[in-house]
């Protein structure tokens, strides 16, 4: 029987309690939610929406094909440059989607003979980019410079270092200053994933790069997705211009893929001018996590403490997690569930996004619902 083998892994799924299914959410969902990655607030904000439908507008519903015919508009070009701009580097590319973006930037920087490094926390994007490259791929300890710098020494030829910025899992930052040193005394290049850091984290949410110093050095490239603190949908790669243009030349997933839709990019280019005006929200969202932390912990619950607006806390297996992820949104609030194999140390957590437009009044009724429905 064709494909036969499937029945097999859902039965396998079912055992271990990790099957997953999607929930179509409505428009307007009376739950609270902590479970999106909106961290600025911003994907509802009448500029954002209204910058999407004028791009629509203006370009229609898509971008009629790849970036290199017809699928570039001048938004497209507007946005990177103010997104380059905003963060500190001196060239952006936007991708349809951060996962293409990161499967372009690693694949294309590890090239046939070099090294990739490969932090053992990292996005399965990144994963996947250092699977598909033609470099040799080196697994190291979490956000440990001393493994990085001994992984580097046992190779000669070209090197990249490949992390994020802030983990998705439990929200911990890498030491990004200090891991951009390691591979400045070897002569690696460094590329970071700051999906969970533009608009966060950096002065007024210029990014993990910007913050720690690094941002526009001709050995560091930055990824980042357009569908978290910018609201919208998208991906981009930023740095130093030979390199972007290597990434138009040679790039699968921007050659072959469509472009990213105007109404995307009319909202995100929106969301990076309002943030740009409004700064404060990146230090609210910071703030909130940080309440949201402290409150859980005085709770009596085990909740890591976050670098970012990730807060993660540990549940005692996979179906606890799913039964407690259920209870609260029974309770009207929605948070994530992140199981095996989603997480790299297989503990099972439910994972909480802080939002810079959370009242004092709704964190305190998120962790009464979180520490009422615990298992």
């Amino acid at each position: 029987m064709a494909f036969g083998w499937i029945e097999e892994q859902a039965d396998a799924r079912r055992r271990a309690g990790l099957v997953r299914t999607l929930r179509p959410r409505p428009a307007d969902s009376p739950l609270l939610d902590l479970a999106g990655n909106d961290y600025l607030g911003l994907a509802r904000h009448p500029e954002v929406t209204e910058g999407a439908a004028a791009a629509a507008r203006t370009w229609g519903g898509g971008s009629t094909g790849s970036r290199l015919v017809t699928g570039t508009t001048e938004l497209h070009a507007e946005l990177e440059r103010e997104l380059s701009g905003f963060c500190g580097f001196e060239a952006a590319l936007v991708f349809s989607s951060g996962y293409a973006a990161n499967l372009a930037a690693v694949t294309e920087l590890a090239p046939h003979g070099s090294l990739v490094v490969s932090d053992a926390g990292n996005h399965a994007s990144l994963i996947d980019g250092c699977r598909l490259a033609r470099g040799t791929t080196q697994v190291v300890a979490h956000a440990d410079p001393d493994a990085v710098r001994k992984a580097l020494g046992t190779h000669e030829g070209p090197a990249v270092l490949v992390s994020d910025t802030v983990f998705s899992v439990d929200g911990d930052a890498a030491p990004l200053a200090e891991l951009a040193a390691v591979c400045r005394e070897r002569g690696a290049g460094l590329l970071a994933d700051d999906a969970h850091g533009l608009g966060v984290l950096g002065a007024g949410g210029r990014g993990a790069a910007h913050a720690a110093g690094v941002a526009g050095a001709d050995d560091v490239v930055v990824t980042a997705t357009l569908s978290k603190s910018l609201g919208s949908q998208g991906g981009v790669v930023l740095g130093p211009a030979r390199v972007i243009d290597h990434l138009v030349n040679a790039a699968r997933t921007f050659i072959f893929d469509t472009g990213l839709a105007p109404a995307a990019a009319g909202a995100a280019l929106a969301a990076l001018r309002l943030l740009r005006r409004e700064p404060e929200r990146a230090a609210r969202a910071r703030a909130v996590a940080a309440e949201l932390h402290a409150r859980l912990t005085a709770a009596g619950l085990e909740a890591v403490r976050p670098d970012a607006a990730v807060v993660s806390v540990r549940a005692p297996s996979p179906e606890q997690a799913v039964r407690w992820a259920a209870d609260c949104r029974a309770a009207g609030l929605a948070v994530g569930c992140f199981r095996p194999p989603s997480v790299p140390d297989g503990i099972s957590r439910l994972r909480l996004t802080a939002r810079a437009d959370l009242s004092g009044a709704q964190i305190e009724r998120a962790v009464r619902v979180i520490g009422g429905t615990r298992p």
